[in-house]
């Protein structure tokens, strides 16, 4: 697996991980992996077996190929900081009035994101 690939699924697990509500200890407890274990996947920096990776979702209540999804949710970024600067740099130039109207677009993305997800 390349080192994106790595990292898309191992934010995809941590994503999924927190919605349940569980901690690194907890999944992997579940699971059956020791904490330091989940945390290299969900950095990306374990390669991870496709029988851990179906370990993991039936701890996370998923089918496994859920968790290679991860195109859906996190597109082409590579990470957390170039999500974060892409939206910084889309609004560094706005109006005021801008980033307002960006800000409630988000809470209410978000907002029916975490809905769905009950």
């Amino acid at each position: 697996m390349s080192e994106t690939l790595l990292k898309l699924v191992g934010a995809k697990i941590r994503s999924a991980r927190k919605a349940k509500g569980l901690s690194q200890e907890q999944l992997g407890e579940q699971a059956g992996f020791h904490l330091t274990y989940i945390g290299g996947v969900e950095r990306g920096t374990r390669n991870i077996s496709l029988a851990n990776l179906e370990r993991i979702a039936v701890a996370l209540e998923m089918k496994a190929h859920e968790l290679l999804q991860y195109h859906q949710e996190f597109g082409d970024l590579r990470n957390r900081n170039d999500a974060l600067k892409e939206v910084i740099d889309l609004l560094a130039n706005r109006e005021d009035s801008e980033v307002r109207m960006a800000t409630r677009i988000l809470n209410e993305i978000f907002l029916e994101y975490s809905q769905k997800q009950k």
